[in-house]
Formats: C-alpha cells, structure tokens, sequence
C-alpha cells in the first residue's frame, strides 16, 4: 500500500543510535516491532496490573493482553489513513512496557517514594528499557530501536515542555528526541487507540466482575441506543452477549470518529509532510468534539461504578502501600537488593542514583513478585 506523504517512511528514518545491518526482508519499525516482542519487558507484562490484580481472575485484561488490544486498533486504524501500520504496532507494543506492578497505584507508589528525586513516569521507564535495561546484544545495551519507535512512545501522550527526570535529560543529549514537537501521526494513533481499548474492555471487565449491569450502562443515551437497535434485531440474547454487542459498537464508533476528524484535521492544516504533523499546535489525530463528551460521559460512569468501588480502592491502596513500603526499606538498606542489581552501588553512592537503582528494579517487578519480594522481607513467618 502507498503511504500518505504525512506518513512516516522507512527508507526516511532518523535511524538508530548505534549502526545495525539493513535487513532485506523487514523493515527498520518492523524489527522493532519484533525486537520488543521478543524483549523481556514485554512479557513481563502479563504479570501486570490493568486494572484487577494478577490473581483475581485469568479471564481479566492484564497491561499484556491490553497492548495487543491497542496494537490491533491502532493498526486497523493507520491503515485506513494510510500511515505505517508497522511503526504505529512497535509504538503501541512499547506504550506500557514500563509501567509498574499494581497499575497506576504501583506507579503512585514510586512516584510518591521519588517525590525529591524527580518522581516516576512510566513512559521514561519505557524510555530506559528500551535503550539501557534489555541486554540483547554485545556492542551496545538496550534494543536499538529506531528515532521515530523511541520518539513516539516517550512523546504518544504530547510533547514533554520542562524534563526534570535526569535520565530523559541525559539520553535526549545523546540521540535528541525533539521533545518539544509532538510526535508522528502513528505515535498520535496508538495514544488514542490507547484510549478507545482501554475504555472499552474496562466496560467488559467491569460488567463480567459485577460492578455494573447492562440497565446501568444504558443511563448513557449513546449505549442504550446500541442496545435497544441489538435487542430489537436480536431478541432473548444473554447478557454475556448483548455486552459484546455494546463494546463492538463503541470500538467501531471510536474509531470512525477518529477517522472522520483526523482527516478533517490533515486538511484544516494542509498537512503535507511528517514535520508538518510535528509541529501543529495541537493533536492532529482526535476525536470529535461529540464523541470525545460521550467518551468524558463513559468514563465517569466508570469511575463512579468501578474504579472508586470499595474493592478496587482497598487493592489500590495494598498495592501502593506494598510499593512505597519495598521502596522505604530499600533505601534504608541497600544491602537488602540482590547481588546483580547493584553492580555500581556501593556505601558511598549518592541517594539519588541508589532511588533510581531502586525504582527501576521496583518498576520492572511484576505484580507476583513485588508481593513476594514484600513477604521475604516483612513477613517474618515467610520461609528465608
């Protein structure tokens, strides 16, 4: 397929940090794409918190399945606009690979612990992954991944103004990200379909773990509408059904949406080029102004219904607590990190660099393990 001139090219990639061989059967974001799948950290990610814990049920979205979801629709939706499916899918695999254990209470928990050290943000942590933590390869550390993989999963949610994490600060002086730009239209893409995945299986993992019904959900005018058109074309379907009806509906909603708008948007602004796409003063790729206030409209519903339950709240709070709890006592004794963690600390290291060592092996636990690693050192019944 001929790409849009707006789309980013790979004969036209700002390329690698370190030299690599051309690959004659894949492209520079295809190898990306595959050089994160086959990463650690990737994998990783089935044993992190979406929204439920590791352990309330198989049938829940974990950050991994989450990622496969927002590739899928991020591709679905490059393609129609003509954008490199290839670097937007190596984008939205990336999107969430430094994300803490717990979800966003695990990443409270670190940002509350690195408060005087310049707090935490998963997207730097992504950052760090891919270019220092994965250790593939004998003549450089991390991935190696392309100008335009590491640019748009650092930058998919904007351009970042002030930089007050060191490490952004140091590598962006090594290979200039152009943080002050927003990112390519297929970094642009999987920022949104972060959003129209992750509203919608919160829809169905909500339902299937009983926080709300169907009757419930229907309170909003644009999901009774779905339903009432399914029932009527397919009467006595079960609820497990008729939710799958409503999910796909707003999935294919969503997207056409963004669609329509962003091609409204490219030609607003005649854009022509990437650099075109960069430098906008906002988004190109958003949604309507209607769907984005039915969307504002759905997550309050689920905020209200699910994310401040009870029960979600007590798990949040756990799993900060435990996160902040491993951090304290950490930092208090450095000694009680594995040997391999801390090859270049020692008694006389700086705070800051034993918080980095020490978030960056926090962050990059999965949940299982933060809660074992918990027990090993507080839990003084727990085998040692």
């Amino acid at each position: 397929m001929d790409l849009a001139t707006y789309a980013a090219s790979d004969t036209q990639s700002r390329g690698r940090l370190y030299p690599d061989y051309q690959n004659i059967i894949r492209s520079p974001f295809q190898r990306d794409r595959d050089r994160l799948i086959h990463s650690a950290a990737f994998r990783r990610l089935d044993g992190k918190t979406q929204v439920f814990a590791y352990h309330e049920g198989k049938n829940y979205r974990t950050r991994l399945t989450h990622s496969i979801e927002v590739a899928q629709i991020t591709r679905t939706i490059c393609k129609n606009l003509q954008l490199n499916e290839e670097l937007g899918e190596a984008i939205a695999l990336a999107h969430d690979l430094g994300h803490a254990p717990f979800g966003h209470a695990g990443e409270r928990g670190l940002n509350n612990s690195m408060a005087q050290f310049g707090g935490f943000n998963h997207n730097i942590n992504s950052l760090k992954i891919m270019t220092r933590l994965e250790q593939h390869y004998p003549d450089f550390d991390g991935l190696n991944l392309t100008w335009e993989t590491l640019e748009g999963t650092v930058k998919h949610n904007g351009p970042i103004k002030k930089i007050t994490n060191a490490y952004l600060k140091d590598y962006n002086k090594i290979f200039d990200l152009d943080l002050k730009h927003f990112s390519s239209l297929e970094s642009q893409v999987a920022s949104f379909a972060d959003d129209i995945a992750y509203n919608n299986h919160d829809i169905d993992d909500g339902f299937r773990a009983g926080f709300f019904s169907i009757d419930e959900l229907c309170e909003l005018d644009f999901i009774r509408a779905i339903i009432e058109k399914f029932d009527k074309e397919n009467p006595l379907c079960s609820d497990n059904v008729r939710i799958y009806s409503i999910t796909r509906n707003l999935i294919a909603s969503m997207i056409f949406d963004l669609l329509d708008n962003t091609r409204h948007n490219i030609a607003k602004h005649k854009i022509q080029t990437t650099d075109d796409i960069r430098h906008c003063k906002n988004f190109t790729a958003c949604f309507s102004q209607t769907m984005q206030k039915n969307i504002n409209s759905l997550r309050n519903f689920l905020k209200d219904k699910f994310y401040t339950s009870s029960k979600i709240a007590r798990m949040d709070i756990k799993s900060q607590r435990l996160v902040e709890d491993l951090f304290y006592i950490l930092m208090n004794n450095y000694k009680l990190l594995p040997m391999q963690v801390r090859p270049h600390l020692s008694a006389g290291s700086s705070d800051a660099e034993l918080a980095e060592c020490i978030c960056t092996y926090i962050a990059n636990m999965t949940d299982i393990m933060a809660i074992e690693e918990h027990q090993k050192l507080f839990d003084v019944h727990y085998r040692f």
